[in-house]
């Protein structure tokens, strides 16, 4: 009887409360942004911006460009957005700005994708790399904030520690650390990952040692393609400034190769 007597208790008060929500008026004065024009006579006249807003659509085709493109070969576009004008927006900026550009790296992905398909030709496919660039500087951005807030409130950088580690054929390579649901002292799989013995192996030593022969070899050889091609520059454009050479080649001796008969080419001096 408890229990029915309280339901009922509870029906009266939302009938008395639904009772005094009809008797309120709704007022239509409501505040909106405005700005006052300068007074005419004795009047102020207020002066307020209509609202505008596009339809929004839920549709497959928010994954596909507008129609007018489907047939063009080429479609203007602008750059992409620079690391200059990205660092003095906000963060919420930055927050929407992130996902305008998802939304349009989607659609191009699609209408490109879609392109193969039919065997058509996707127009002005350097707006996809302009897309990720300008999400790339969004990244670079927001992580030089996070630096800063963690070095000011922290004395630490906030990024995931990372450290050198070997892979079971002895490669080196950066190793980032994360949290695991198992201590590592009974983690069985990281254990046999880190600490083991194969690195100490007899042929995981010889291994490495004919793989860094070939790095070393591969490593020669480039510096060799770029001797020569500066030898053929050099004869080929006997003013060519040297200064320009030594930044787009620093690991190449600039003044050793003026020496030589192949840099200097084929041609006859001047005879005032």
């Amino acid at each position: 009887m408890s229990t029915i007597q309280s339901i009922l208790n509870r029906t009266k008060d939302i009938r008395l409360l639904c009772g005094r929500l009809t008797n309120l008026s709704i007022t239509k004065n409501i505040t909106k942004p405005n700005f006052l024009c300068p007074q005419i006579g004795n009047q102020t006249k207020l002066l307020v911006a209509g609202f505008h807003s596009t339809t929004p659509r839920y549709d497959l085709m928010e994954f596909f460009d507008d129609k007018k493109n489907w047939a063009k070969n080429e479609v203007r576009s602008g750059r992409s957005w620079r690391l200059d004008e990205l660092r003095i927006k906000s963060n919420s900026e930055l927050h929407k700005l992130w996902y305008v550009l998802l939304k349009e790296k989607n659609m191009l992905l699609t209408m490109e994708h879609e392109c193969n398909l039919e065997a058509e030709l996707f127009p002005s496919p350097e707006r996809v790399d302009k897309v990720q660039e300008s999400m790339s500087n969004i990244e670079t951005v927001v992580r030089e904030r996070n630096k800063a807030y963690h070095l000011l409130e922290t004395g630490r950088d906030g990024e995931r520690p990372a450290r050198m580690e070997a892979n079971r054929l002895g490669i080196r390579y950066l190793y980032r650390t994360k949290e695991y649901f198992i201590p590592q002292k009974f983690n069985k799989n990281f254990r046999r990952r880190f600490f083991n013995e194969y690195h100490y192996d007899r042929d995981v030593q010889t291994f490495l040692r004919f793989y860094r022969e070939k790095l070393f070899r591969l490593k020669t050889r480039a510096k060799n393609r770029d001797k020569n091609h500066v030898t053929k520059l050099m004869s080929r454009f006997p003013n060519l400034d040297r200064k320009l050479l030594e930044r787009e080649y620093p690991h190449v001796d600039i003044k050793r190769i003026e020496f030589k008969d192949r840099a200097r080419g084929h041609f006859a001096p001047k005879i005032d």
